[in-house]
């Protein structure tokens, strides 16, 4: 057997393996390139920057557990703008439960001009997994 009739006759696992491997590597280069803010960066960024803390869960979720002070606008209903800042230059650091959710909505701001806007990496299981601070709805009493 000649190494040319093993990559014709397995064409397709090498295909498969080939393709596989490059969607690993793509997702660790969109996690390592930046494409949102550690929590230990989140912090900085509200501390420093006064940054503006936008939880697009849903209510529910956000009632369960949610960053002190996070505005509550679902993505569903971002592109109302209702309780977004007047002021479209102040950062932003958009969170969701675990990342997939802000984004979207990260994408969608900028496009509505908050150009300031940063998503949270991992979500609030990543500020929780770092033992920052999460509060609920019941507890502001």
């Amino acid at each position: 057997m000649t190494s040319s009739s093993f990559l014709a006759d397995n064409w397709y696992w090498i295909l498969a393996a080939a393709t596989s491997g490059g969607l690993l590597l793509l997702q660790q280069l969109r996690d390592a390139g930046g494409s949102g803010l550690s929590p230990a960066q989140a912090v900085q960024l509200i501390n420093k920057e006064k940054a503006q803390v936008i939880d697009v869960c849903e209510p529910a979720e956000h009632a369960a557990g949610h960053i002190a002070g996070a505005r509550n606008i679902p993505l569903a209903s971002l592109g109302e703008a209702k309780g977004l800042p007047g002021n479209k230059q102040i950062p932003l650091v958009v969170v969701c439960a675990t990342g997939q959710r802000s984004g979207r909505a990260v994408a969608q701001l900028r496009k509505m001009g908050y150009e300031n806007a940063q998503a949270l990496q991992g979500g609030l299981k990543a500020w929780r997994e770092a033992n920052l601070p999460v509060t609920r709805s019941q507890d502001k009493g």
